[in-house]
């Protein structure tokens, strides 16, 4: 526990304060109309849309997730998400435009719009329970847990106050100002975090206890923790941390703000944007941004953990009052803030709410959009005004957050949840890729996608909660089993029913592609893709080896970046 000065306290309360505001300033605009209140009038600009993605994919527990997967697997351990940046890429050149071109309200009212027939109807609600809520308040448990552990360990506050507090604090914003409130708010938890965690990596590096940038890199607890790439001679680490995620993970799994095709939250931010254009470049910056600018002050963090904290028992030792349920390698992020002075553990600790309300307020607004439009609206009040869908749309708000308190009782880690959503959403991806083009596929393949994969996950994690486990199974070899299993299942099922109807079929290709060929300028879209691709992991890798102290090889791939930046603008017209 740390002791907060006044200046501490004054910055945390300021946060809170300026947040409040924002959303009743914001809340007169935002309860007009049932647009208003989630899609802020469609009339949102690519950067502020941008950041909003970025600053919801950090969250309280992307920290302690990054953290953990580096001191057990070390740096590399991250490419069980970095090698998502292929999904966010694909939806950049082929999906972002379709998205805004189809004028809808949620990408649940996409069902209706591709498929026909009762069948879509059903998907459209069955799927609005399914992600608004379910899997929602999967992913905002694992973000309440997440913050639990840092209040416990920073403020010596129980997981029950944490919740109670924070979540007063984020449902009142959030049910006022709507999805506008949610992306101003976004733009100064964005500024606040970076500006936190850059500086307290900063001051921790240099410590009297690490002894600066060369004396961690060379410490014989991190030295074999800092290769980007995995360990090719370890066929385990291979498979598990580079194999996998490439060859399956990215390309078949549905993950929240890696969808496949985009979805979720990242689709509300493209529906929101002025026009085409702007979705475009909402959601190339954040993946940029995501995973080119973001990830190395928590890497470093990790690995200076690793010097003060080298085991997970020397955790619990100099914690002793943490809830032996929040125990885990994920802390090791939060006890190093306990290192801060009085004003940057200030600055620091209203980065990390900053962090937890951005993604909980997103994730609330996107979850009771789908309940107020897919569900509410559409089955049943069909005749609501646009007061009463803005009135179920901040009560479900409240309900969602209080659900979600719940149930991050009853899971121990960010790695935990992190590996339960990909699960639910393995051998579904594929299907979410090819809907745009393959006619054959209708609302029987993604009704069975959705069911197979969620079976097969919840047998794995009931198996894994056993003290006498069923059967033994690695989990990566669970991934595979799940992705082959649904894949090949929506796959049969397809092949047995019919198509949507042509009419259904004609109008949605008109709406999005108007009088052009689907796959007008395809070469240029894959050229993009790759050049993206690589111009991303080239600024990671450059930044990486910079702060190794590598300096030719950064250059090298700064280089390589500048080069595929030059290539995108020189063909940025036929790409989009």
């Amino acid at each position: 526990m740390v002791n907060l000065s006044s200046l501490d306290i004054g910055i945390i309360i300021a946060f809170f304060v300026i947040t409040l505001f924002i959303g009743v300033w914001v809340s007169k605009q935002a309860g007009k109309s049932s647009t208003e209140f989630f899609l802020s009038g469609r009339n949102m600009p690519w950067w502020l849309l941008g950041v909003s993605m970025v600053a919801t994919t950090f969250a309280a527990d992307t920290p302690g997730l990054v953290t953990e997967l580096v001191r057990k697997n070390g740096v590399s351990g991250n490419w069980v998400w970095w090698a998502m940046l292929l999904t966010g890429m694909l939806t950049v050149f082929f999906y972002a435009k379709l998205w805004r071109k189809s004028g809808i309200s949620t990408d649940l009212e996409f069902y209706e719009l591709r498929y026909s027939g009762k069948s879509a109807s059903f998907l459209r609600g069955f799927r609005a329970i399914y992600l608004g809520v379910i899997f929602n308040i999967i992913t905002m448990a694992g973000v309440c847990l997440a913050g639990a552990k840092i209040a416990n360990i920073l403020l010596g506050i129980s997981q029950q106050e944490a919740l109670l507090y924070s979540s007063i604090i984020v449902v009142i914003y959030s049910s006022l100002g709507g999805l506008k409130g949610v992306l101003i708010t976004d733009f100064l938890q964005f500024i606040i975090a970076m500006v936190g965690s850059v500086w307290a990596t900063v001051y921790i590096v240099n410590l009297p206890e690490i002894g600066g940038m060369q004396n961690l890199l060379t410490h014989q607890n991190v030295a074999g923790k800092l290769n980007i790439l995995p360990d090719f001679s370890n066929s385990e680490a291979l498979i598990t941390l580079f194999i996998i995620p490439f060859a399956v993970q990215w390309w078949s799994t549905w993950y929240p703000g890696a969808e496949p095709g985009g979805g979720g939250y990242i689709a509300q931010r493209m529906l929101a944007a002025k026009d085409e254009k702007n979705a475009t470049w909402a959601t190339l910056f954040f993946n940029f941004a995501h995973y080119a600018l973001r990830p190395w002050p928590w890497i470093v963090v990790g690995l200076a953990s690793l010097v003060i904290f080298p085991s997970l028992e020397s955790i619990n030792v100099a914690f002793p009052t943490l809830n032996k349920d929040m125990q885990g390698h994920d802390v090791a992020y939060a006890a190093m803030m306990t290192y801060l002075p009085a004003g940057l553990i200030g600055i620091v600790l209203t980065s990390l709410i900053a962090a937890f309300m951005s993604t909980i307020s997103t994730q609330l607004n996107w979850g009771s959009s789908y309940i107020v439009n897919d569900f509410y609206g559409r089955f049943i009040n069909k005749d609501a005004t646009e007061k009463q869908k803005v009135f179920i749309g901040r009560v479900s708000t409240v309900l969602l957050m209080v659900c979600a308190a719940l149930f991050s009782f009853y899971i121990k880690s960010a790695k935990d949840v992190f590996d339960l959503l990909l699960q639910i959403g393995a051998g579904t991806g594929l299907l979410f890729i090819m809907r745009w083009f393959w006619k054959r596929i209708n609302p029987y393949s993604e009704i069975a996608a959705m069911v197979i994969s969620f079976v097969i996950a919840v047998v794995f994690f009931i198996n894994s909660k056993l003290d006498s486990p069923w059967f033994e199974i690695a989990g990566y070899m669970q991934l595979v089993l799940g992705v082959v299993i649904t894949t090949l299942g929506w796959i049969v099922v397809t092949l047995l029913t019919k198509q949507s109807n042509t009419e259904t079929l004609e109008k949605f290709e008109a709406l999005v592609y108007g009088n052009e060929s689907k796959f007008k300028n395809i070469g240029y879209k894959i050229v993009a893709f790759f050049l993206g691709v690589i111009g991303t992991y080239s600024v990671l890798f450059a930044t990486g080896y910079f702060i190794y102290g590598k300096i030719m090889l950064a250059f090298g791939l700064t280089i390589l970046a500048v080069l595929c930046c030059l290539l995108l603008i020189k063909n940025w017209k036929r790409i989009i």
